[in-house]
Parts: structure tokens; C-alpha cells; sequence
């Protein structure tokens, strides 16, 4: 396929037969020299940088409310500072999503920057993800922008902020304008990959599996080293795991990919690195962009050789009718105190803490929210109460004092590992969907002009809703047939080890959901795996999932299962009371507990 080119930037003039795609960043914080490493550590065509996360976006929000002009990822400047003069040398694109809630604001501030160094980028940034202001002509409209979840919609004036996921093709368009920088505020983190490789190949809007496989590309390098070995189940086979190097997309015009890095950094790049990172904060297989449906159960992957792994082609199917929403609001104040227990009787203990917590704050009627949890952690337990409530002193100075007055007439051994009288602020995350011609995105280029951003063709009816496929709790699991070619479970006795002997796990958030997908390493395990953990099993490991819809797909091409456990986290990660509020080790824990594998498969592996 031949790009478009010529002299308004598209490509140089010259067919492309491979478009390199560097990650910088998987999320506002992370290593701020690793433009620098991917700009100086090998050849690239596109820089890109993911900074945004739901959580992010109403950090953002605060940071506005101290300073107007900000709403944007500050890190970014400084990353730039160090490599924009190579990038305009070198003819590298920079493609980011750092502009937050102000793109317009962040692309000024690329502009200054170059300025003061005597640079002269063409800066780019796209609007029109930002709905805040559009909220009330929207709901007189009829678009409620109800919960994916609850159906609640949400009320007059509790927003936030609400942005909707814009896809890729505003990038595309400033790209052919002969843009060198192009600033983004909520597009989806795939998009960064998706516009670039449009642009490079000259995609069409329905060149669907192209732009699938732009999309596993993308949601692969979009968290920087989780595909090089970072957070990864296996982490003790990673060669200098303290340092890994960012992965790169080596992108082709029918949308495979190769995802590999930089000789000589530290990481790793496998199926198994890359397996884990595609099963990252993911639910069913056709899994929705705002500009395609990928079918992530169509992706293979092929071990090319060291820090090589080929991915695809994919199959894609026309876009969603509906863009994907983030709304946050303002839920109230919070605040928590921390008992240990430690010694004999740990049960009884936890049992007298309770009750006496309970007379001393006046217990859930007391408060908003009011959530206490045990954990359980070698020597000593913690016991956690957290309270929730529209008023600041109730959860915080009266929380406190109300803690500490059963200090002295506590269980044996008490003593409190935190305990504040200052309540803080906290959000909830609201997802919601709105129909695709809601949502008018807009390229605005280096000279002002405003260019709309074409839509692509959509499905002609909506995806089904996010718990449509869900097992109830009181529901009977039903399971597909084993794949065509895979190896059965072998027969003969069980030995009781950890789940993780076998399989790895990779476990995220998505709102007030969780996911946890695992993989098996060969045909046999994974025959075992797909055999072995059902729902109910999954919930008898996790035993707080005994209540909730439990959703479980199966990938066979990549030899895994992947569950998404909805309500877990609450409102999200901001609102959850959960120790673990993005569900990160949710995985790890369920490789640690117990199940009857098959000795066969356990002397494979040499165990």
C-alpha cells in the first residue's frame, strides 16, 4: 500500500513497508527519561506518550482548580525539553495525549518551549472530547448519559469533568497537514498508535482489520514497560528486570506488527510479556475502539526471535455506534483508621474491634459510607474502617476523635497504624456511552484553522451491554467446547499447588470493574486451564466475588481466559475502599492459591 505523501507531510513522499512507533509513557509519572532512551536509543518514526487514566483525568481537574492555564500532563514539557530539536532533526513525529483536559493550553506551552530554543515546530492538538459544557443541551436531548452499569443517569450538575473517548483519525488528519507535534486531551489510548500508522499507510476509514491491528499495537505499547517484562508473572526469567527498556511497534500497511525495543536496554519482549500486557484492563474479545471493533481473539502471536514478537493480522469489524464517556464527579470526604492484630485469638480480637468501632462512631447509620476490612498479612492482621460523607469534619475530626476514644478500651494489644482528623476530597468515576454523532472532534492546526474530523462507518446496532454475558451469582456456568486441535488434559492423579505453577495472570481496573486474565504457556496447560477455572471456581478463590456478575471469555489463540468481576472496585479507583483500588495484584493472588493440576502437566515443567 502506498502512503499518502508529498508536500503536505504525510509521508515524505516515499511508500513506507514499516512504521516505527515508540512509547514514552504509560501514564502521567512515569520514567522521564524514556523519550531521551527511545529518541537516542535506535531508529524511530513516531514518538508517543499515554498520560491519561480516569483517575488522571480528575487530578487534572484539581490541578485546574489551583491554575486555569493547567488541566494538562506538566511531565511532558520536560521530556520534550530534551528531545524536541533531535525529533525536528531526525523527522520524528511526537503524538501524546498529555493535553489532559487543555490540549490548546499544552500545545501554547509546546510552541513557548520551542521558541525559547529557537525551534520552530508545527504544533498541532485536536478538541472536541471535552462535554462538560455540552452536558445540559445533551440531557435536553434525551442522552442521559446513564451508568454502563447501573442505568442511573447521572444528575444535573454533578459533573466534573466528562470527556469522551475520540478515536484516531483527528491525529491522521493533522499529521497530513504537516503537523510535527500533535497534542491530544481523551482520545483512546490506541489511538495514538491508530492515527500515526492511518496517516503513514493512507488508510481508509472502514480498512477494518488495518486498523484492528493498529489497535492491538496500540493497547500493547500503550503502558510502556508492562510489555517488556514490567509486572509480569514470570518477572524471575526477565533480564535486568530494574530497567527495562519501552517498547517500539514496528507497524506494516496491513496492520501486523512486530513489538520489540532498543538493543542493549534491560526488559524482555515474549509472547508471554506480550500476552499479558493484551489481556490488560480488557472484557469480551471484540473488543470496542471509538474507530474499529478489534477481535482480540484473533491475534496470534509468533516469537520472531530475541525481542521479537509478530502480532497478527487481526480482525476488525466496523466501529461502534456508541463513544465511550469518562465523567467524573464529586462524591464527598473520606477518611480511615488502621488497627493491627497481633498474638493469639486474631479472630476473636477482630470481632471485639468491630463491635466496639461500631459504639464508638455510631456505625454505618453514623455516616455516607462506612466499609471495614480484614487482611490478613503473616505475623499481624489489619483491620481497616473507612467512612464516607458529604461533610468534612463528620469524616474527619469527628471520625478521629471518635477512633480514638475506644483506644484504651480496646482488644489486647491494640495499637493503630493510621489514623488522621483530616478527612480528603474523592471522586467517582461515572462511564457512560453517547451516540458516535454526539461527539464533533476537531483538528485545529498550526495556523488556527479548525478542520472537523470524519467520522468512520459504524455498526448498525449497538455492541451488547456490559454485563449481558455475565454469570449471576446464582447462575450455572456454561462453557464453550474445547478449541479444534488442542491437546486434552491429561488423565491420571492431581497434586495441590499454587495456581501460578502453571499459568500467569496480568489483572487491571476499568471504572468500578476489574478484569484478570490468565494464560498458559503451551496447549496442554492451557487445555487444563480452560477445563479447570469456571466461574464458581473463581469465585471459591476470591471469595469477595461471591455476589457479584462475573463475566469469563476465552482467547484460545493466545491460550487464555479472561474474567471480568463487574462492581468490584465500587465508583472506581478514586470512591474504592479496596486496599488494592486498580485490582494490580489481583492476579498475583489468584496465582497463589491452590489447585488440583494434573502431575503430567507438573512434570513438564521440570517442577
Amino acid at each position: 500500500m502506498t502512503p499518502a505523501g508529498g508536500a503536505d507531510g504525510s509521508s515524505g513522499g516515499r511508500a513506507r513497508d514499516v512504521l516505527r512507533i515508540a512509547n514514552c509513557s504509560g501514564y502521567y509519572g512515569d520514567r522521564l527519561s524514556a523519550a531521551r532512551e527511545m529518541v537516542e536509543g535506535g531508529p524511530i518514526d513516531v514518538l508517543t506518550g499515554d498520560y491519561l487514566a480516569e483517575l488522571t483525568m480528575l487530578l487534572l481537574w484539581k490541578a485546574r482548580q489551583r491554575d486555569p492555564d493547567g488541566g494538562y500532563a506538566a511531565s511532558f514539557l520536560l521530556q520534550l525539553r530534551d528531545v524536541l530539536a533531535t525529533c525536528l532533526e531526525r523527522g520524528i513525529k511526537i503524538v501524546v495525549n498529555a493535553g489532559g483536559l487543555n490540549p490548546a493550553g499544552l500545545a501554547a506551552k509546546v510552541r513557548e518551549l520551542a521558541a525559547k530554543a529557537g525551534l520552530r515546530p508545527r504544533v498541532a492538538h485536536i478538541e472536541g472530547d471535552d462535554l462538560l459544557d455540552r452536558l445540559p443541551e445533551l440531557r435536553s436531548r434525551g442522552h442521559e448519559l446513564a451508568h454502563l452499569d447501573t442505568g442511573s443517569p447521572l444528575g444535573a450538575g454533578d459533573a466534573v469533568t466528562a470527556n469522551a473517548y475520540l478515536g484516531g483519525w483527528g491525529i491522521t488528519q493533522a499529521l497530513r497537514a504537516g503537523a510535527d507535534v500533535v497534542v491530544c486531551g481523551r482520545v483512546t489510548d490506541a489511538s495514538l498508535v491508530v492515527g500515526p500508522a492511518a496517516w503513514a499507510f493512507d488508510w481508509a476509514r472502514d480498512d477494518w482489520d488495518a486498523l484492528a491491528g493498529a489497535v492491538a499495537a496500540g493497547h500493547i505499547i500503550e503502558c510502556g514497560t508492562q510489555a517488556t517484562g514490567g509486572n509480569y508473572s514470570f518477572f524471575t526469567e526477565i533480564p535486568d528486570p530494574v530497567h527495562p527498556g519501552f517498547p517500539i511497534a514496528e507497524l506494516h500497511p496491513d496492520g501486523s506488527s512486530v513489538i520489540t525495543k532498543h538493543p542493549g536496554t534491560g526488559g524482555a519482549v515474549t509472547v508471554g510479556t506480550v500476552t499479558a500486557q493484551l489481556l490488560y484492563e480488557t472484557g469480551r474479545p471484540a473488543y470496542a475502539n471509538t474507530d474499529v471493533v478489534a477481535r482480540f481473539d484473533s491475534i496470534r502471536l509468533t516469537q520472531q526471535g530475541e525481542d521479537r514478537v509478530a502480532v497478527g493480522p487481526v480482525v476488525g469489524e466496523p466501529a461502534p455506534p456508541d463513544v465511550k464517556v469518562c465523567v467524573n464527579r464529586l462524591g464527598g470526604h473520606r477518611n480511615s483508621a488502621v488497627f493491627v492484630l497481633t498474638g493469639l485469638d486474631l479472630d476473636a480480637k477482630a470481632d471485639f474491634a468491630e463491635a466496639a468501632l461500631r459504639d464508638a462512631t455510631g456505625g454505618p447509620a453514623a455516616f455516607a459510607g462506612y466499609d471495614l476490612r480484614r487482611e490478613h498479612g503473616g505475623e499481624v492482621d489489619r483491620l481497616t474502617l473507612t467512612v464516607k460523607d458529604p461533610d468534612p469534619a463528620r469524616a474527619g475530626r469527628g471520625f478521629f476523635s471518635a477512633v480514638a476514644s475506644f483506644a484504651l478500651a480496646g482488644y489486647p494489644g491494640l495499637y493503630v497504624e493510621h489514623a488522621s482528623p483530616t478527612s480528603t476530597g474523592y471522586g467517582v468515576h461515572w462511564p457512560a456511552l453517547l451516540p458516535a454523532e454526539e461527539v464533533h472532534a476537531v483538528t485545529v492546526l498550526p495556523d488556527g484553522t479548525r478542520l472537523p474530523v470524519p467520522r468512520p462507518p459504524t455498526a448498525a446496532a449497538p455492541l451488547p451491554g456490559p454485563r449481558a454475558d455475565a454469570v449471576l451469582p446464582d447462575a450455572l456456568p456454561t462453557r464453550a467446547p474445547q478449541r479444534p486441535g488442542a491437546r486434552t488434559v491429561p488423565p491420571g492423579r492431581t497434586v495441590r499447588l499454587p495456581l501460578g505453577t502453571l499459568v500467569g495472570a496480568r489483572s487491571g481496573d476499568k471504572g468500578g470493574d476489574a478484569n484478570v486474565g490468565l494464560w498458559a504457556r503451551d496447549d496442554a496447560a492451557y487445555a487444563w486451564l480452560h477445563s479447570y477455572l469456571d466461574v464458581p471456581r473463581l469465585r471459591a478463590m476470591l471469595p469477595e466475588t461471591a455476589r457479584l456478575p462475573v463475566s469469563r471469555y476465552e482467547l484460545p489463540n493466545l491460550r487464555a481466559v479472561n474474567f471480568v468481576l463487574h462492581g468490584l472496585l465500587g465508583e472506581g479507583v478514586a470512591s474504592s475502599t479496596r486496599a488494592d483500588p486498580q485490582a494490580k495484584a489481583l492476579g498475583e493472588r489468584l496465582r497463589g492459591c491452590l489447585a488440583d493440576i494434573p502431575e503430567g502437566l507438573v512434570d513438564r515443567e521440570g517442577r
